[in-house]
C-alpha cells in the first residue's frame, strides 16, 4: 500500500512540470476591420486590432492592446493603420504592380533600412508592403493583400487582409525565405 501512495505522490509531483508550452505565432495572414461592437459591462465600444507579439486579432479594451487599428477617414476610401503606442511607427518599404511582384519583394526582404517612420500607415492599398516599430522597439513587416473601403450601415468601413512577419528578438532583421 505504502508503494502505491509513493508512487502517486510521485505522479502527481511530476504532473504539472508535463505542460506543453504555447509558442505565439510570429508570421502569418490576417484582416482586421473597424466593426465596433458594444460592450455590455463596460457600456463602451470596442473594436478588434492585430497584437503581433500573440500573432492574433484582440480587442482595444484588451491588455495589452493591440498594436494596430484600421480606420477610414471617409476621404475617398482612405484607409489608414493607426499604432497605439502614440510614436513614428510606420515605414512605406514600397508599392508594387503586381501580388507576385509584391509577394517576392516582401519575401527577400530580410534587412530593410529605413528612412524615416512615420505616425500612421495612410493610404493603404493592395501589393504595399510595410514595416512596423512597436513601442518597445520590436519589429513586424507587413504585405497588404487586399483592402475593402465602403459604406456600411451608414458608416465608413474599413478591411485589410495582409501577410505578416513579426521579428521577436527585438532586431531589424527577418528571416528570409
Amino acid at each position: 500500500m505504502k508503494r502505491y501512495i509513493l508512487i502517486l505522490f510521485i505522479a502527481l509531483f511530476f504532473l504539472p512540470s508535463c505542460k506543453k508550452t504555447v509558442d505565439n505565432p510570429t508570421s502569418g495572414t490576417a484582416t482586421i476591420n473597424n466593426v465596433l461592437k458594444m460592450d455590455p459591462v463596460i457600456q463602451d465600444y470596442y473594436s478588434y486590432g492585430f497584437l503581433f507579439s500573440a500573432g492574433k486579432l484582440v480587442t482595444s479594451h484588451g491588455t495589452p492592446p493591440p498594436d494596430i487599428n484600421i480606420i477610414n477617414d471617409g476621404s475617398l476610401g482612405n484607409l489608414i493603420f493607426e499604432a497605439n503606442n502614440l510614436e513614428n511607427s510606420f515605414y512605406r518599404v514600397g508599392q508594387f504592380s503586381s501580388a507576385a511582384t509584391a509577394k517576392s519583394v516582401f519575401d527577400n526582404l530580410t534587412a530593410p533600412a529605413v528612412m524615416q517612420w512615420v505616425a500612421s500607415a495612410d493610404s493603404l492599398k493592395e501589393n504595399q508592403i510595410w514595416l512596423y516599430k512597436s513601442g518597445n522597439d520590436h519589429y513586424s513587416k507587413l504585405r497588404i493583400i487586399s483592402t475593402v473601403s465602403e459604406v456600411r450601415e451608414s458608416r465608413n468601413y474599413a478591411e485589410c487582409t495582409f501577410e505578416w512577419v513579426y521579428q521577436p528578438d527585438g532586431s531589424l532583421t527577418f528571416p528570409g525565405k
